[in-house]
């Protein structure tokens, strides 16, 4: 089981200094991690920052920076933000996605079987 994912953002966090913060590392979720994050008083203002409290618990690396705040996160640019949370689904889902394409070789109508990350 791979408890670690390291990333490359596309864009990156950019810090007070100029600085570019792209590569990180993702761990995987506990069931503290959603607990707690639901009893943010954040979230529970507001439920749209649930991804973000969510995210600055499991993104432990980000660049040079010494630790991932929810501000950091909700400072991301939004293709970064969606980047993380698909790789958070994928990483912490255990569901497989079959998706039906035409080989582009053969052109027959195959089914592909996605595989978690873990």
């Amino acid at each position: 089981m791979k408890q670690f994912i390291d990333f490359e953002l596309p864009n990156g966090f950019v810090d007070g200094n100029g600085e570019v913060h792209r590569i990180g590392r993702m761990r995987m979720a506990k069931a503290l991690d959603e607990v707690l994050s639901l009893q943010d008083a954040r979230v529970q203002g507001n439920e749209a920052f649930l991804p973000i409290i969510l995210l600055s618990k499991v993104v432990v690396k980000l660049g040079t920076l010494a630790s991932v705040t929810p501000q950091i996160i909700g400072q991301l640019y939004a293709a970064d933000f969606l980047y993380l949370q698909d790789l958070y689904i994928r990483q912490n889902s255990l569901e497989t996605l079959t998706v039906e394409t035409i080989c582009p070789i053969c052109e027959n109508q195959i089914q592909l079987q996605t595989v978690p990350l873990v």
